[in-house]
C-alpha cells in the first residue's frame, strides 16, 4: 500500500501550466507528465476557498447544510475516515479559512495550520518553503521512528494568493520590465485589487503578470517538495494528488480575484494524479469535480467507499460515471457578502454549462465547445435551456426543505 499525499495550491488558474495550456511557468510540474494522469474537465465546486474545500476534504457541497462558519459535524472529513482505519494523518497549511477554530481538524494526527505565527500584510501566509520544512521536518521523524506507513499528507500552498508580492528573482523571470519596490505591488493590491477596478487595462495586465511570477515561484517550491519526498525514499511509494482549490479572475468577467462567481478563469480547474510506477502520461478528457478527491483517497488505500461522500473515485478512469459537475457559493464581493445571502449555482454537463444567480433570478447558458470564455449567454435561444434549469432548480436552499 502506498502513500497518498494531495498537494493543494490556492488560486492556481489553470491556464498558466504549461501542460495544460503550453505556457512556460511551471517547468517542474510538466516534466512530471509522464507519469501523471492529468484531467482536462476537472471543476471546482465553488470559486473561493470556503465554498470549494468542503468538497476537497469532505466530499461534500459548501449549502449541503445551509450556510455554515463552523466545519458541520454531519460533514466527514477523509482524515478521520483514514485515521480511524490506521493510517497517520498530517496536514499543513496557512489558509485561515481552514484553520481548527472553524473545525478542520478533526482526524489528523499533525495538524499544523499557523494560525498563531506572526505574518506580513504584504505575505499574509506562510510561505510553501517555510511549509515544505515543516513537512521535512514531519518526515523525519516518521521515518527516524520506525518507518510507518502508509501516511496520508496534505499539503497546501498559498503563494500564488493576493496580495501579489513575488520575489525579485521569479519578477524577473517572467517579465524583467517590471520595477516595482515591495510598496508599490502593495499598493497595487489596496488601491486596485480590493476595490476590483478594472478600469485600467494595463493595470490589470500588470496584476496578472505579478501572479505569474508567483506561479513561477511555487513550482520551485513543488520541486522542492518532490526532491524532499525523494529525499527520505518515500517519492517512489507515494502517490501525489496535485490540485487547487478555485482559480483567480483577472477581468475575464469584470472583475479580479475571486468573487462570488462560477466562470471557468474560477472553477474549471488543474487536477493531477501522480503515480510513482507509471511509465507514460495519460490525459483524461472526462468531467470530473473536485468532489472526487476524497474518494480517491479512500480508493487508493484500499478502503470501502465512504456512505457520506458524494463523489466518486476516479480510479481506476473505466468505472467512474458519466454525469454532470455542479457548484454552488454565497454571492460576494471581496470578504463581503453583498446583503442578504444569496447563492450562485452552476452545472456543467457535456459542454453545456448553466448559470443560476439568486440575486436577480437569472439564468446564464453557454456552449463551451464554441464560447470557451463564456461571453455568448444562450439561455433564451438554446432548446436545453429548460433541461439544464431543472438541473440546478432543486438545489437552491434545499437545505431549507
Amino acid at each position: 500500500m502506498k502513500n497518498v499525499i494531495p498537494l493543494t495550491i490556492g488560486t492556481l488558474r489553470r491556464d498558466v501550466l504549461g501542460c495544460y495550456m503550453g505556457a512556460n511557468l511551471t517547468p517542474f510540474i510538466d516534466s512530471i507528465q509522464n507519469r501523471c494522469i492529468r484531467f482536462t474537465k476537472a471543476h471546482s465546486t465553488g470559486p473561493y476557498t470556503q465554498a470549494a474545500f468542503p468538497a476537497i476534504l469532505t466530499s461534500s457541497y459548501y449549502l449541503e447544510y445551509g450556510k455554515e462558519k463552523m466545519l458541520s459535524g454531519k460533514r466527514t472529513l477523509v482524515s478521520e475516515v483514514l485515521k480511524r482505519a490506521g493510517i497517520g494523518t498530517a496536514g499543513f497549511h496557512s489558509n485561515p479559512y481552514l484553520a481548527a477554530y472553524f473545525g478542520w481538524n478533526r482526524g489528523w494526527d499533525v495538524f499544523y495550520d499557523s494560525m498563531e505565527d506572526e505574518v506580513d500584510p504584504k505575505v499574509p501566509y506562510i510561505k510553501a518553503l517555510k511549509i515544505n520544512r515543516r513537512v521535512d521536518r514531519w518526515l523525519s521523524s516518521l521515518v527516524a521512528e520506525d518507518g510507518r506507513q502508509p501516511f496520508f499528507l496534505w499539503v497546501h500552498y498559498m503563494d500564488v494568493h493576493e496580495p501579489y508580492v513575488p520575489g525579485r528573482k521569479y519578477i524577473d523571470m517572467v517579465d524583467s520590465s517590471i520595477q516595482l519596490s515591495e510598496e508599490e505591488m502593495f499598493r497595487l493590491f489596496k488601491d486596485i485589487l480590493l476595490k476590483r477596478d478594472v478600469s485600467s487595462l494595463e493595470t490589470v495586465e500588470l496584476l496578472k503578470r505579478l501572479y505569474c511570477a508567483h506561479v513561477r515561484e511555487i513550482d520551485d517550491a513543488v520541486r522542492e517538495f518532490f526532491g524532499i519526498l525523494e529525499k527520505w525514499r518515500l517519492l517512489e511509494s507515494s502517490w501525489v494528488i496535485l490540485t487547487t482549490d478555485h482559480g483567480d479572475e483577472f477581468g475575464e468577467h469584470g472583475g479580479l480575484s475571486h468573487d462570488g462567481k462560477m466562470y471557468s478563469e474560477l472553477v474549471h480547474v488543474p487536477l493531477m494524479i501522480y503515480e510513482p510506477t507509471r511509465e507514460k502520461g495519460e490525459v483524461c478528457d472526462t468531467l470530473v469535480s473536485t468532489l472526487d478527491i476524497s474518494p480517491t483517497i479512500v480508493y487508493l488505500f484500499g478502503l470501502e467507499p465512504v456512505a457520506a461522500f458524494q463523489g466518486h473515485s476516479l480510479l481506476p478512469l473505466a468505472d467512474y460515471p458519466s454525469r454532470g459537475v455542479f457548484g454552488e457559493a454565497v454571492d460576494k464581493h471581496g470578504s463581503q457578502e453583498k446583503g442578504e445571502a444569496k447563492e450562485v449555482h452552476y452545472c456543467r454537463e457535456g459542454d453545456l454549462k448553466m448559470i443560476y444567480r439568486e440575486r436577480d433570478d437569472s439564468w446564464e447558458l453557454y456552449d463551451l465547445k464554441s464560447d470557451p470564455i463564456e461571453l455568448n449567454n444562450i439561455v433564451e435561444t438554446s432548446p436545453e435551456a429548460g433541461r439544464m434549469k431543472e438541473k440546478i432548480r432543486p438545489r437552491v436552499r434545499r437545505y431549507q426543505g
